[in-house]
């Protein structure tokens, strides 16, 4: 059972949503809340799996919540759900679980469920989420990097190349396990040889039809095409 709180200071919306999430019965709305603290005080109540967020909140906004509910020791999955899509950006540097626009679409909500659904345990952004990835360093010993200092990641071979601002580094684990590892609210697999630090997008170009190319933050402003079938969810991700 998904332990969900809703956050809102219009009570039509919380109705709205309460009334969509209702038809889904692995979601439990375990409490309701109309601004910052009494939200804050529910979390700390209720310990719920996910909050949904509305970003433009009395008092404190949704975005200075969610870095409240952050700094927790097992922080619930945010979803914003805003009636503007300029906080895209915020969501993502935080980390959000996902980012809903008002009115809310039940397929986009039905997706959202289950990918809360399929998470491994109550909180497996925490599980999930390594602070630390071990690559090959100088001499051949090991070093650790911040997940945050990755760029991007690159197959190769059985193994793959860890990318950060100015470097690359070879790592023991492959493509498919450091998807598995990184916290999927930051990394977007957009190639079958490429995983993406969404937070390290600079730009995003147009390759042609159906196609779209990532410009990253790094030091040599690396482009990535991203795959036909990757594109459309990574628009969504992006709200482009």
């Amino acid at each position: 059972m998904i332990r969900a709180l809703l956050v809102d200071d219009e009570e039509p919306a919380r109705s709205e949503l309460r009334y969509l999430l209702a038809r889904h019965p692995e979601v439990d709305v375990a409490g309701e809340a109309a601004g910052a603290t009494e939200a804050l005080e529910l979390t700390r109540a209720t310990h719920p799996d996910v909050v949904f967020l509305d970003v433009e909140l009395p008092g404190l906004t949704g975005v200075e919540v969610a870095a409240l509910l952050g700094e927790a020791g097992e922080p619930p999955a945010i979803v914003f759900v805003t009636a503007h899509e300029g906080y895209a950006v915020e969501a993502f540097a935080l980390e959000a679980f996902d980012y809903l626009l008002k009115p809310v679409d039940p397929e986009r909500l039905e997706r959202v469920v289950a990918r809360l659904s399929a998470r491994p345990t109550a909180h497996p952004a925490v599980a999930a989420t390594v602070e630390k990835v071990p690559v090959v360093g100088a001499g051949g010993g090991t070093e650790l990097l911040d997940y945050d200092q990755i760029h991007f990641v690159q197959a190769d071979g059985d193994y793959s190349r860890v990318h950060t601002y100015d470097r690359s580094y070879l790592s023991t684990a492959s493509l498919a396990d450091l998807e598995r590892r990184l916290p999927a609210a930051r990394f977007a697999r957009i190639h079958r040889s490429h995983l993406v630090n969404l937070a390290k997008v600079a730009a995003v170009r147009r390759a042609g039809p159906d196609r779209i190319r990532l410009q990253l933050a790094d030091a040599a402003r690396t482009e990535l095409d991203v795959a036909r079938r990757q594109a459309r969810a990574l628009r969504e991700r992006l709200r482009l």
